[in-house]
């Protein structure tokens, strides 16, 4: 059959497996239908169901669809409900109505929850419903003919769609792009990446919340908008209503944004997710001392000597110090208290489990990076979180494999990262709002999302490290809540170099450019650089041994991030001001507005990025 995904007619025997249904021996076989690869769904919808329909065309083209490849009668079934299972048998299919005529099979089987559903009472079931049950609700029963090979696939593809697919705000979205490629795609792909624990647990919990959230707004919704369309009167009451429907429309829309960036592959991690249950901080230790703890796989003397020496010694260190001894740097660090210290020798570490680091604590290799090796094996979405309020990671080389989120998450406070080696494997450093990094004389590559990512309300500051070989090298990004302020960048003499797509890439909302004459002088004091007392203090005294370089060919890159940033923060105080203007407060401080562009963009070098230095991308 030309309209076939698997198959075909013309050949005996079934390509399909089989699944014995589980509770009641005395049901068939059913058609084992529900795991199929992510390629054959994609086909089948992309091709065969909805090619380039609109989403009010959807129903339509299905019905078309099963039109060609469903036999329309003499086929049984498992009627699957939340309390019953039973046996039927079609007799007649209602294209249109994307549902099938049904009878009773012979001899009457059935499973439920408790004795209430006889014969008699599935007869007088099925004539309220006029014979005719849902496709999505049946489960074709299993024949190694072939014969209802296409009729089981399509069953399947109509209940998944219906199940996994489909949005019951579809129809009301405006039809811009056909509906495969503005909603069947993205959410298919999303289905498969959640399948294949490709999306952190966060942010899948974060979805399904977002998306039960909208079901039930958009419910309240179309009960608003129904009283208001069956009433006659102009009263009170009825506008009251229409205040309470555009209310609910603008959450809905909200929510709505926000599921389409999680559905979205490109901004999956734009929206992101805040929440963070991480470990506690400790504290001081009860004693109120200090330890530094040493890790090492094995403690020759002359390693003991050098570290007595170098690092150990009470007169470098000015107070005796307590030293505890490790095998395994995760141990090292949750025995940690605030102020301590954990000194890694050299070796290659291989652990299995999270590094959450509360405290402000120092994590310190002992000699170059490569040949101190902390490698992550076993799945799992992190590697380093960082919540602690001041935190120092040097000298180390971390590597990830399997992973699903980022090598780095600095959650909340500032962390430190100086001379150290990232091998990534998903994105690679995440700055997350509120949180501030601190990143110098560093190497990161490999990550198959961002090299960094910089969420909207944090301070970020890269000073001569190399970013190279990832999809992007950096990633800006800005929510669509316009309460965050943009982040605080300073990035001087970084080499941004290899990456697969822009070496940095600004995402952000879709700005009103009836404000963009108001950004030009902003823009031009972004461009031309910052004096030193602009810059946050936590990263004047790291910017005192550079000099603001001149614009040149080999750093164009750094003009073009300095001036989009610069619009945006200028877009973003015109839109605040305005709605203060709205609240009644008509004057608003500039000085304060222009807190927002805290940023140092000089002397960095974009070199074999595919896509060139800097892109912007608009949502």
């Amino acid at each position: 059959d030309s309209c076939s995904d698997y198959g075909s007619r013309d050949k005996p025997g079934t390509a399909l497996g089989r699944t014995v249904p589980d509770g009641n021996v005395l049901f068939p076989d059913i058609f084992h239908t529900d795991h199929l690869l992510f390629y054959e769904r994609f086909k089948a919808y992309q091709d065969y169901i909805l090619a380039d329909c609109k989403a009010s065309e959807v129903k339509e083209f299905t019905a078309e669809y099963l039109e060609k490849v469903l036999e329309p009668s003499g086929w049984q079934a498992v009627w699957r409900t939340n309390v019953f299972e039973v046996l039927v048998e079609v007799v007649d299919v209602d294209y249109s109505a994307l549902k099938a005529v049904v009878q009773l099979s012979e001899p009457f089987l059935c499973e439920s929850q408790d004795s209430t559903f006889t014969l008699d009472c599935m007869q007088e079931l099925l004539e309220l419903k006029e014979c005719q049950i849902p496709l999505q609700e049946l489960w074709v029963v299993y024949d190694e003919s072939g014969e209802f090979d296409q009729t089981a696939l399509a069953v399947e593809h109509v209940r998944f769609f219906y199940q996994c697919i489909w949005r019951t705000w579809d129809e009301e979205e405006e039809d811009d792009f056909d509906y495969f490629v503005r909603c069947v795609e993205p959410r298919l792909r999303l289905h498969y990446d959640i399948l294949e624990h490709r999306v952190p647990s966060g942010l899948v919990a974060d979805y399904q919340n977002l998306l039960s959230q909208c079901e039930e707004l958009y419910r309240k919704f179309l009960n608003v908008r129904n009283s208001i369309s069956s009433s006659d009167s102009d009263s009170e009451v009825e506008n009251v209503s229409m205040v309470e429907g555009l209310k609910l429309y603008e959450k809905i829309e909200h929510l709505k944004q926000k599921l389409k960036l999680i559905e979205n592959p490109l901004l999956r991690y734009v929206f992101g997710y805040q929440k963070y249950s991480g470990l506690q901080a400790k504290g001081l230790r009860p004693t109120g001392t200090k330890i530094t703890h040493v890790v090492s796989s094995t403690m020759m003397a002359s390693l003991l000597q050098s570290l007595l020496r170098d690092k150990l010694c009470p007169e470098s260190c000015g107070e005796e110090l307590e030293i505890q001894f490790h095998n395994d740097p995760l141990a090292a660090v949750n025995a940690c208290y605030e102020g301590d210290t954990v000194i890694i020798c050299p070796g290659h570490y291989v652990v299995d489990g999270v590094f959450c680091i509360a405290d402000s604590v120092e994590l310190e290799g002992y000699g170059l990076p490569d040949d101190i090796v902390i490698e992550k094996r076993g799945k799992g979405d992190n590697f380093v979180d960082c919540t602690g309020a001041n935190i120092r990671i040097s000298s180390l080389k971390l590597v990830q494999h399997d992973a699903v989120e980022g090598i780095l998450n600095v959650h909340h406070g500032k962390t430190t990262l100086e001379n150290c080696v990232l091998q990534c494997e998903t994105t690679g450093i995440t700055v997350r709002t509120s949180a501030e990094l601190l990143m110098k004389n560093s190497d990161l590559y490999g990550a198959k999302g961002a090299g960094v990512e910089i969420y909207p309300g944090s301070t970020c500051t890269l000073l001569d490290n190399g970013i190279h070989h990832c999809k992007e090298g950096i990633l800006i990004k800005n929510f669509l809540d316009e309460h965050y302020d943009i982040p605080k960048i300073t990035m001087v003499n970084n080499m941004i170099h290899n990456n697969e797509g822009y070496g940095v890439v600004l995402v952000r909302p879709t700005m009103p450019s009836d404000v963009k004459d108001a950004s030009v002088e902003r823009t031009k004091a972004c461009v031309e650089g910052f004096r030193q007392e602009e810059l946050p203090e936590c990263v004047t005294d790291e910017l005192e041994l550079y000099e603001q370089a001149e614009i040149s060919e080999q750093t164009e890159g750094n003009y073009e991030i300095a001036n989009e940033l610069g619009v945006t923060s200028a877009r973003k105080s015109q839109m605040h001001k305005k709605r203060l203007s709205e609240l009644g407060i008509t004057e608003a401080d500039d000085n304060l507005m222009s807190q927002e562009m805290f940023v140092s963009i000089v002397g960095n070098q974009f070199k074999w990025n595919g896509k060139g230095s800097f892109g912007t991308f608009l949502f």
